[in-house]
């Protein structure tokens, strides 16, 4: 079973690289509107301008600042339009929000994390999600965060949110590995510039939004999703 690149951890994003993008934020971003709104169309129609969210297709467009920004940045966005809210009410909302919603795993994260780990690996998850809201969705796909992962960290963590390489180099340090021996794997553009910054590998996933076209400029590799890490990392997958 040999290593095809040297690589001795791996931090991935969640949103749109564990669990599939779309199921679960266009949700979200309908849901958070509509209440914010509270029934006025005009505000519902500035609000999801503000955030390039199609109304209409209850979609969340590609250039959506939500796909990447953290839950303070899109509190910030939206807080001049909500002149009734504090920004730390709107950012606490849009954090609550989060229960409750559907979740779509990539692949089997229980049995995934464990064959990385298997095979030595150092695993941890950094997300531009709250740290709460992350320990919460992966103890809902029945991992037990503490046990069965290195790291996990929210951009509320302590460590600063990509694309910043300040909370992946918190992630090396934790699980005392050099950056070059780490790789990042993300689906977005944040993702793999917090990557080149901190000196670790990049691995883009088609999961989210972005296009490989979009990834590659940033990328070591694009792979379709996560499941296929194995199969390029090793030449063999048991």
């Amino acid at each position: 079973m040999g290593c095809k690149i040297k690589i001795k951890g791996i931090l991935f994003d969640k949103d749109g690289t564990l669990f599939k993008y779309s199921e679960t934020w266009d949700i979200w971003c309908g849901l958070v509107l509509e209440r914010l709104s509270n029934g006025n169309k005009t505000i519902l129609e500035d609000l999801a301008k503000a955030i390039d969210f199609d109304i209409q297709s209850q979609k969340i467009k590609p250039q959506s600042m939500v796909i990447a920004c953290t839950t303070h940045e899109i509190a910030e966005c939206l807080a001049s339009l909500l002149p009734n809210w504090s920004l730390e009410a709107i950012e606490e909302f849009l954090n609550e929000q989060v229960y409750d919603l559907p979740l779509a795993e990539v692949t089997p994260l229980k049995s995934y994390f464990a064959d990385l780990r298997r095979r030595g690996l150092k695993v941890g998850i950094m997300t531009n999600d709250s740290e709460h809201n992350a320990m919460a969705q992966l103890t809902s796909a029945k991992l037990n965060p503490f046990d069965e992962l290195d790291f996990v960290a929210g951009y509320d963590s302590g460590y600063g949110a990509k694309p910043a390489p300040d909370p992946l180099l918190a992630f090396a340090k934790a699980v005392g590995l050099a950056p070059r021996d780490v790789a990042m794997v993300g689906d977005s553009l944040h993702d793999l510039m917090a990557g080149k910054r901190a000196g670790m590998k990049t691995i883009g996933v088609l999961t989210g939004p972005a296009t490989q076209a979009d990834l590659s400029p940033m990328a070591d590799v694009v792979l379709p999703d996560i499941s296929n890490i194995l199969t390029f990392l090793f030449d063999e997958v048991d």
